[in-house]
């Protein structure tokens, strides 16, 4: 009998709605689950490891894997650094029947659609605008020029939900976390 490809599961959402705190959450319940790696011209914040959070590229080795056509998706994130899921591994993954999820921006999640129409596209939104504020000057990972930036980006972000074919709301972890595990298909543990 032959094991159907697993589904590719997109999730996308503004800056700060905690998307990387809900996969790292899904992995720690169902380390199965494989989480794309993004490759970024931006520098590793203090803790993040190269080949682990991102692969953290140079600009000219980003626009090599560009031409080359090594990627599913890619875009300028925030007007100031490319971000770029490299294609081999997800569809590696997906050929292999493993459950695979992918944490994009906005552009990039348009991107897959147009590529990967079957994929599932889920949006994770802030239960207020005020809270993802919080969660972004909480965070002390950016200057005020770049929260005004990433706020900015936020609320175009915002109006795209429409274009997802699920949305959760990110009140809290866990509960977002296990509505995403019931989209994406998982058995409940």
């Amino acid at each position: 009998m032959d094991v159907p490809p697993a589904r590719l599961t997109v999730l996308a959402g503004p800056t700060a709605v905690g998307k990387g705190t809900v996969s790292a959450d899904v992995r720690a319940r169902y380390p199965e689950v494989w989480l794309s790696v993004s490759a970024t011209t931006r520098p590793a914040r203090p803790g993040e490891v190269d080949g682990v959070h991102y692969f953290f590229v140079s600009p000219e080795r980003f626009d090599q894997m560009v031409a080359a056509g090594e990627f599913l998706e890619w875009a300028v994130v925030h007007g100031r650094h490319r971000y770029g899921t490299p294609r081999g591994p997800v569809l590696e993954r997906l050929t292999a029947g493993v459950p695979t999820l992918l944490e994009i921006d906005l552009a990039g999640a348009r991107q897959v659609r147009a590529a990967m129409p079957e994929a599932r596209f889920v949006f994770l939104a802030p239960p207020s605008w005020q809270e993802l504020e919080r969660r972004l000057v909480g965070r002390g990972t950016e200057g005020a020029a770049e929260r005004e930036r990433r706020l900015a980006t936020a609320r175009v972000e915002l109006a795209a939900e429409s274009e997802f074919d699920h949305t959760i709301v990110n009140d809290t972890v866990r509960r977002a976390t296990d509505e995403l595990i019931e989209v994406m298909g998982l058995t409940p543990r």
